[in-house]
């Protein structure tokens, strides 16, 4: 995770069976350089001892409104902080949230507030689906306060499976950066992104394809999502996840691609073309299993163009980057790319290179426009993505 490291994060964490979770929450924010003060419920003091959260942060754990020397601390903390997360949430904390009650540190605190809240309910499924309960999610559902989850699975010994689990704390934390992130000129701009390979059918069983993993666009998809952008994520097959809050379409074949970006291009601000499209399909598909019989010669031609066929579709001053996967120098074809497929920015890279071709997690790319040629070092994926939305915030700053 990235824009975290400086950010004053309080977590707030009420009784329940999930307010172990709360620890990795901690710990992750901590990790990536917040400054996190923890505010713990007297029963979640039954479950987690307040000195585990000092251990994790650093920094003394507030478990009182009547601690000496901190009177008016609720007041302090709710109006410092980047960010405020409660997680878990009970229904108990709902209610009294709902209720606009301040009778203890954390709902005093949440009274006071005026940073943005990340509210993670954990209950039983019965609790949760109660109608007071969903009354009290719809009073306190408003700009500024983010509802996540619950998520649906096992519940307490005994309880089975239900909705009313916490969220795990990866997806708290990567809801968290988002909310830290979002800001111009990514906030509110909808961007769409390409992944993975095509399948053009041989016959019924067998495709030609390539090695494209899928890897560098989930991770724009994912970055972009992370900076506050609504995202469409067109992805190929893969067995990559997709990343959470993220719209994920699915296509098998190159004209897949392009009848999925037909029906979104018309409204996207940014368009990342890091699909691997197949070139070429075979030119008469079998309608059953070629039997195995010795040499096959198959004949292929060109697929279309996606680039070109979708070009009318584009929305006036969208930003579309484009990929140059070559073996060898890469800097000639992006250039040519760059030109012809008008182009804002290409991504380019030397699939023969170490570290830096496909089904691997790391890249060495260079960032050509028209301005000259960025050569990075190898990186992760998720850091190529990082500089190439910084190169697209660039560019969409200045467009306005």
């Amino acid at each position: 995770m990235t824009g975290i490291a400086g950010r004053h994060v309080v977590l707030g964490v009420s009784g329940g069976i999930a307010s172990y979770k709360a620890c990795v929450v901690a710990r992750r924010l901590t990790e990536e350089g917040a400054l996190v003060d923890v505010v713990v419920t007297a029963a979640a003091s039954e479950f987690i001892r307040p000195v585990t959260f000092e251990a994790l942060t650093g920094r003394p754990v507030v478990t009182s409104l009547w601690e000496p020397g901190r009177a008016l601390d609720h007041v302090r903390l709710g109006r410092e902080p980047d960010l405020i997360v409660v997680a878990p949430a009970t229904a108990q904390l709902i209610a009294r949230m709902a209720q606009g009650m301040a009778d203890d540190f954390l709902t005093a605190l949440l009274l006071a507030r005026r940073a943005p809240v990340l509210l993670c309910p954990a209950m039983n499924d019965h609790m949760y689906a109660h109608p007071e309960t969903q009354a009290n999610l719809k009073r306190l559902r408003a700009p500024g306060l983010v509802v996540l989850g619950p998520a649906t699975g096992r519940l307490a010994y005994g309880e089975g499976e239900g909705p009313g689990r916490m969220v795990e704390p990866e997806e708290i934390c990567v809801h968290a950066e988002r909310l830290l992130r979002a800001g111009p000129p990514f906030a509110g701009r909808r961007v769409v992104v390409t992944a993975g390979p095509s399948r053009e059918a041989l016959d019924p069983v067998r495709v030609v394809t390539n090695r494209s993993s899928g890897r560098m666009g989930y991770a724009l998809a994912s970055a972009a999502w992370r900076r506050g952008a609504e995202v469409t994520l067109i992805a190929g097959p893969g067995a990559l996840a997709a990343p959470g809050g993220v719209s994920l379409v699915r296509f098998d074949s190159t004209a897949d691609l392009a009848a999925a970006l037909a029906d979104v291009l018309p409204s996207a601000d940014v368009l990342i073309m890091a699909a691997a499209p197949a070139d070429y399909r075979p030119s008469a598909p079998a309608g059953a299993k070629i039997p195995r019989s010795g040499p096959l010669t198959v004949k292929l031609e060109p697929t279309l163009d996606v680039l070109a066929e979708t070009m009318s579709r584009r929305r006036a001053g969208a930003v579309v980057v484009g990929f140059a996967l070559e073996t060898g120098d890469p800097i000639p074809a992006a250039r040519e790319k760059l030109v012809r497929k008008q182009l804002d920015l290409v991504v380019a890279n030397d699939a023969a290179e170490a570290g830096a071709g496909p089904e691997v997690e790391t890249n060495r790319v260079a960032l050509v426009t028209r301005d000259g040629v960025e050569q990075l070092a190898l990186m992760s994926k998720e850091a190529v993505a990082e500089q190439v939305l910084d190169r697209v915030a660039l560019l969409l700053s200045r467009r306005g």
